[in-house]
């Protein structure tokens, strides 16, 4: 593996780029000793810092180049992605078809190339920390018993990382020396999701339940009993956990080999353990959309604004694991231009499922077409004279709040404060796009990224919908526990509850298209994909929406036709469950250290 083997030394100064967790700059390569790094509690910190500037970060950055810097929501129904510069990413390799693991050049394009991402960087700096940190003279033990903790949760994340793409992989359990001998077998599925929990649960009790001020940023027992919480449920699923193999060459390194409903209890058993300490501590809530000074209404404009703090602040009460590359609030900037450059959007597929604003399902036979069939505008209400009103404060949204604050839609505004190129005839459309923009993390002006960035790898959201799945899946069926904590998340943007009295099959279907229209862009549809075997998800082909504005410039009205997106992917014809875990390049294979091939490649 080649990140493990990095010597001693620590990575030089010009890579060093460290966002505001309340962590010191990290120490500098030349000269550095145990002795100086250990010195002091500060200066080991600078050691800890360095385990969380590489853990994984889900926004295109100058961080890495995961899928030719594209996004992971590329691979999902969700999503097309237009972008081929780099020769490789989701048009090169997915699309296609043909990623293999015999590549030797256009790894960056890959959604994950094992022995050539940072998780075991990370890995390294938190076993040299954890190593290391009891020969700090006079350290305070609450304070050495905190960091220990913080640094077995950059543990944690690395794997839990690994663990989705990869499956089973070498856990270390020391920081690699340059001169020591490669033998790193590779652990079990089993032995991965066991690792991970025991770091997590051996961490919890030594971290603060929340944090804020100088500290914000650092990882907690909500951190803790929330990652937990996901990657039991993942592990817990059916493509991981089932009498039949999601693969014919699947083995015990890519999933369990048998079904065991103790697996689905033990999720149960976290979601009980982060509640009760919810219970106890308080802190977590979700941004609540505040009510109109005047009228005492909730505008639907409150909803998304609430709903996007929620994601995009730092340091609010959503916030449960928040990592951190940089302050600059340019930072994202390189993203955001290419979202608008090359074609990219989202699928009429994924907008179709938002319901109207109270929760009302949108029709699955709506006629795009014809007008005087719509019980409603699809997007905003118009003036009498039919005409959109075209201010980022003004529209009335007639769809689910998070719609908007996931996609831009034709009229709305976008990115820069002018009206977004998402329809075909607009002055700088691009050719192949599906109908939609991105909005999440571009937003609508300016300003509105004016505030330090981060990456919110986990929202309180996530923890209340794992745990109603967790709850819904061990007791054969949702409880009032399970609605509550559904129906909590809808309430948020103004959906009324769930109907009661759903089957087990009936609430996790409700879930999953629940989880599709809360963490869109991040990083959550290609697990739910790929966990819940969702054959239906790969290869049913996407549409797109081609609307024609009455301006090229400024449209406020617009017609509508359903057209197939485009591109076609290979899926469509030619699935293969393979593509549920990366390839592992042979060239990592051989270097005969004891990592093993993922089935099907």
């Amino acid at each position: 593996m080649t990140l493990v083997l990095l010597g001693a030394g620590l990575v030089a100064c010009e890579s060093l780029k460290l966002g505001d967790a309340g962590l010191s700059k990290a120490p500098e390569s030349s000269g550095a000793t145990l002795d100086t790094l250990f010195a002091t509690v500060k200066d080991a910190d600078k050691v800890l810092a360095q385990a969380y500037y590489y853990l994984p970060y889900g926004i295109p950055s100058g961080f890495d180049d995961l899928l030719g810097r594209d996004i992971i929501e590329s691979l999902t129904d969700h999503y097309i992605s237009n972008i081929n510069t780099e020769g490789d990413g989701p048009v090169g390799l997915y699309y296609n078809g043909a990623l293999n693991a015999s590549l030797t050049s256009g790894t960056s394009g890959m959604n994950y190339c094992f022995g050539s991402e940072k998780d075991y960087t990370a890995i390294r700096y938190a076993w040299l920390f954890l190593e290391n940190a009891d020969r700090i003279p006079g350290a305070d033990p609450g304070i050495l018993a905190c960091k220990k903790a913080e640094a077995k949760m950059c543990l944690a994340i690395s794997y839990a990382n690994m663990l989705r793409y990869v499956g089973g992989v070498p856990i270390l359990d020391h920081s690699v020396k340059l001169d020591e001998t490669m033998e790193y077998p590779r652990n079990t599925f089993a032995e991965t999701v066991d690792f991970i929990v025991r770091m997590c649960t051996e961490a919890a009790p030594d971290l603060p339940w929340s944090v804020s001020g100088a500290d914000d940023g650092r990882l907690t027992r909500a951190a803790a009993l929330g990652l937990k919480l996901r990657v039991l449920c993942f592990a817990a699923s059916p493509t991981f956990n089932s009498d039949k193999p999601f693969h014919p060459q699947a083995n015990e390194y890519a999933c369990y080999m048998n079904y065991d409903p103790a697996r689905w209890q033990a999720a149960k058993a976290a979601a009980d353990d982060f509640m009760r300490e919810l219970l106890s501590n308080g802190y977590y809530a979700m941004i609540q959309a505040a009510p109109d000074a005047t009228t005492g209404l909730i505008t639907p404009r409150a909803y998304r604004l609430a709903y996007r703090k929620g994601y995009f602040e730092r340091g609010t009460t959503e916030t449960i694991i928040s990592i951190r590359k940089s302050n600059s609030t340019s930072y994202h900037d390189d993203w955001i231009k290419r979202t608008g450059d090359f074609g990219n959007g989202a699928t009429l597929t994924w907008v179709n499922k938002f319901p109207w604003a109270d929760g009302t399902p949108f029709p699955e036979d709506f006629n795009w077409e014809d007008k005087s069939s719509w019980p409603e505008q699809p997007f905003f209400k118009q003036d009498p004279n039919g005409t959109l009103k075209v201010s980022s404060t003004t529209f009335s949204e007639t769809r689910d709040p998070r719609l908007y604050e996931n996609i831009c839609v034709p009229g709305d505004i976008w990115r820069d404060g002018t009206v977004g190129r998402s329809y075909s005839n607009h002055q700088y459309a691009q050719s192949n796009c599906p109908g939609f923009l991105m909005m999440k993390y571009i937003l609508q002006q300016s300003s509105d990224r004016n505030t330090m960035p981060h990456w919110c790898m986990m929202r309180l959201p996530e923890v209340l919908l794992n745990a109603a799945e967790a709850y819904n899946e061990a007791d054969g069926g949702p409880s009032d526990k399970a609605y509550t904590w559904v129906n909590a998340v809808r309430a948020r943007v103004g959906l009324k509850p769930l109907e009661e009295g759903m089957s087990q099959e009936e609430f996790r279907k409700a879930l999953l298209l629940e989880r599709e229209l809360e963490f869109g862009f991040e990083e959550v549809r290609w697990f739910d994909m790929v966990r819940y075997g969702l054959t239906e998800a790969f290869t049913t082909p996407l549409k797109a929406l081609r609307a024609i504005g009455n301006d090229t410039k400024n449209a406020t009205s617009f017609t509508f036709q359903e057209i197939d997106a485009f591109p076609g992917r290979q899926w469509y014809t030619s699935w293969d469950t393979k593509w549920y875990l990366a390839p592992i390049l042979t060239s990592e294979i051989n270097k005969g250290y004891g990592m093993t091939q993922n089935p099907g490649w």
